[in-house]
């Protein structure tokens, strides 16, 4: 029996359909045999097979998605191909492990700038997504990559930014973000106070400028929502109860009188 075939095994011992069921309700639900074991077991299991490139060959192929998600902590970034990225990226098919691969193994590699500009253009999800991970792994990881490095994605970033698919936009949004958090020059620049058609454009991934976000739900305490409540409207026993003026002097008068 192979490493990956003995690794595998064990990793079905540690199978349990309660979670993978609970994975499934958060979007991760692959083609592949899912197994439903948390992320922090699968790194401990990594940790005794660090940068061992041909196991994580033989693991990807299983077709297991845990032990897909071991491959991706266990490659050597250095061994990794053109190829075996493009093969990987057609694979994932939900984002674990397309974050997995983009944010922990291929950000990492001498590829990674080429992918992402070419990923983030490609049309299935995915795959778009993975371009967008990489961005943001970059921006957390590489310290060593020059500004014009993330610049040159903000195009990128700004053109895809009207994708709704769900998996696209939460990526394009994590890309921008990571690559402001680098310095103030980028923070800068991903606002496009620089460039106004940017900053029309990327208005949208802004949390505070976000209409979506920004319109006022009842009952919050937010501005517009009718709170904080009147002084006739008080709560009680859980819910709100409209007092008339009498009952709410009433009120006042016995909290008077507790206070002092």
């Amino acid at each position: 029996m192979t490493a990956a075939a003995e690794l595998v095994a064990h990793l079905r011992t540690l199978a349990s359909p309660r979670d993978a069921e609970g994975q499934r309700r958060f979007g991760i639900s692959p083609s592949v045999e899912l197994l439903g074991i948390r992320a922090p077991v699968l790194r401990a299991i990594a940790r005794a097979h660090r940068r061992n490139h041909a196991l994580a060959l033989e693991l990807w192929a299983t077709g297991v998605h845990e032990a897909r998600i071991i491959a991706t902590l266990i490659d050597d970034p250095k061994a990794v191909t053109r190829g075996q990225m493009e093969r990987w990226v057609r694979d994932c098919d939900n984002w674990a492990v397309t974050d997995a691969c983009g944010c922990v193994l291929f950000d990492r590699t001498p590829f990674a700038t080429e992918k992402a500009h070419a990923w983030s253009g490609r049309s299935a999800e995915f795959v778009k997504r993975t371009g967008f991970a990489l961005m943001a792994g970059m921006a957390v990881h590489r310290k060593e990559l020059p500004d014009e490095v993330f610049l040159e994605f903000l195009p990128n970033i700004r053109r895809e930014a009207v994708d709704g698919r769900n998996f696209v936009k939460k990526a394009v949004n994590w890309a921008l973000r990571q690559i402001g958090k680098r310095n103030p020059r980028l923070r800068r620049d991903r606002r496009g106070e620089n460039n106004p058609p940017a900053r029309l454009t990327l208005r949208p991934l802004d949390r505070r400028r976000c209409p979506a976000r920004a319109a006022p739900r009842k009952g919050l305490g937010l501005r517009g929502s009718g709170f904080p409540p009147k002084p006739e409207r008080i709560v009680g026993r859980g819910r709100l109860t409209r007092l008339s003026s009498k009952s709410t002097s009433a009120v006042h008068a016995k909290e008077h009188r507790m206070r002092n």
